[in-house]
């Protein structure tokens, strides 16, 4: 298992690379790809991914919670609105750097 992960690791640096090579042009206003754009697509990708994986947790657990104690619902309903809130304002702020950057 460690043999394969250094192995894809390896290929992977070389596969990078050529990435690095400088080109003749000027960058993205010679023709040459706007790497900024690319990024920020991943950037988007991931900060998404990552929402959804902490609003899944925030709703099971208050799912469970309010399994447990059906008496404290209301409490646990407004912290759970509040923290998806939180966790929604990564996405929008991952979003708005990316229009100012991109844009």
């Amino acid at each position: 298992m460690k043999t394969k992960l250094t192995l894809l690791a390896i290929a992977l640096m070389f596969c990078a690379l050529p990435m690095f090579a400088q080109g003749t042009g000027g960058g993205a206003a010679a023709g040459g790809t706007n790497w900024v754009a690319i990024t920020a697509g991943f950037s988007m990708a991931i900060a998404s991914g990552l929402c959804a994986l902490g609003q899944g947790n925030a709703v099971r657990g208050a799912a469970e919670g309010m399994a447990r104690n059906p008496g404290a619902a209301a409490a646990i309903r407004f912290a759970l609105i509040l923290g998806l809130v939180l966790i929604e304002s990564l996405a929008l702020y991952t979003f708005a750097i990316i229009f100012v950057k991109v844009v």
